[in-house]
């Protein structure tokens, strides 16, 4: 083989296992923004549960909400793999703003534009692309987390030319400090999963309010809270996909909303990686850098691998979800995939912060450590979006069905 030919191979096989040029400057060029004005807020984020309004309403501005939306909506005209290398980057940097940045880019914002009427398209996504509006999504219930759908006891009844929404969800991320928020009820009870539809809901409609702010372990800075639906009148106008079709958005959403939550997890540990190789080379002990120790140096391997693997497996995923059709998933391959990687990387980033806090020692159990804040982040990721446990019954049924 002559090199031009060899050249070229290489240059094939790299790009389908990392980034293009264009690819490569997005991830750059948001790790920049991040670093310099995500990253000095972190701190008080997680110290004191604050929220950042003015900060997050200005990626709007900067060219980082609607990634997927079409130009003539307020959008890039981008693609999912784009909004994940996004969430890769903040997640560096501030993992609790990159937390409500999924939650408004792609649980409420990318759901609105592969599911809603032109008409809900055109109302609501200018303002959650320039960040006038800020977006959440509604599904889990108080006592119905993994079987959200069919425990499911939000309901929604048809009342003339509005639907009128009873119950409560719990868990919602932005949901303390959302415009607009994609909701879940059922509008034919007694029907299991079925009888689901997805609404429109804005803050302001009566009988909508926040019950509570919850405080977490981690990721504190996004807000988090409990919402109450009390005879909520919702135009009918504001259904989404037609009455009784919201299991289809629901699961769609789902496999995207793993596939996102993975690069958020990949972000987290590409920092814990570079703090530990910063501190062992400048920590002494025995009077020379602990980074001489052959068990220190097993460990920065160890985790270097790991995350190297999440790179790819991460990427690998993303990129399958770009050629998701309207109205897939929750089934097939891409399901098992999706679960697989958020199963993976959530996995592994456990791994990768359990070392870090071992290399760092007492430091790294102080509150205020970065490590520390990091370290809290991992149960969320084994949790959200489904646990490890329904990860890998996702993973089983799709397999076992091919026998």
């Amino acid at each position: 083989m002559n090199a031009p030919a060899e050249t070229a191979l290489s240059a094939s096989l790299s790009q389908r296992f990392g980034l293009d040029a264009d690819q490569q400057a997005l991830l750059d060029a948001a790790d920049r923004y991040a670093r310099q004005e995500l990253y000095p807020l972190s701190e008080r984020m997680d110290r004191d549960e604050w929220w950042p309004e003015a900060a997050f309403r200005a990626l709007g501005p900067a060219g980082y909400f609607g990634i997927t939306v079409p130009p003539e909506l307020g959008g890039s005209g981008s693609d999912l793999f784009s909004s994940g290398l996004i969430a890769q980057a903040f997640a560096r940097w501030n993992h609790a703003l990159a937390l409500s940045w999924v939650a408004h880019e792609n649980l409420c914002l990318n759901n609105i534009l592969r599911n809603a009427s032109d008409a809900q398209r055109d109302r609501y996504l200018p303002g959650l692309c320039n960040g006038s509006l800020t977006g959440a999504l509604g599904l889990t219930e108080p006592g119905a987390g993994s079987d959200a759908l069919g425990s499911m006891r939000t309901t929604a009844r048809r009342e003339g030319d509005v639907y009128v929404l009873n119950g409560t969800k719990i868990y919602i991320t932005n949901g303390p400090v959302a415009d607009v928020l994609l909701v879940y009820a059922k509008t034919r009870p007694g029907t299991g999963s079925g009888g689901i539809s997805a609404f429109i809901v804005e803050k302001d409609f009566p009988g909508f309010k926040v019950a509570q702010k919850l405080v977490k372990m981690g990721f504190r800075g996004s807000q988090t809270g409990e919402l109450v639906f009390d005879e909520c009148r919702v135009p009918a106008n504001n259904l989404v996909g037609g009455e009784n079709n919201g299991v289809a958005v629901v699961m769609s959403g789902l496999d995207l909303e793993r596939a996102m939550v993975s690069p958020i997890c990949l972000g987290i540990a590409e920092r814990a990686l570079q703090i530990c190789i910063d501190f062992v080379g400048t920590r002494e002990q025995f009077g020379k850098p602990i980074a001489s120790f052959q068990m220190v140096q097993s460990r920065i391997a160890e985790m270097y691998v790991w995350v190297e693997t999440m790179r790819t497996f991460t990427w690998r995923v993303l990129a399958e979800c770009n050629d998701l059709e309207i109205g897939g998933g929750g089934r097939g391959q891409i399901h098992a995939l999706t679960a697989a990687s958020v199963m993976y990387a959530a996995d592994m980033l456990n791994k990768v912060l359990d070392s870090a806090v071992q290399l760092h020692g007492g430091s790294g159990y102080i509150w205020d450590n970065e490590i520390n804040r990091l370290f809290r982040s991992t149960k969320l990721l084994e949790i959200g979006a489904g646990t490890t446990e329904v990860r890998k019954l996702i993973i089983s049924g799709e397999l076992l069905k091919r026998r």
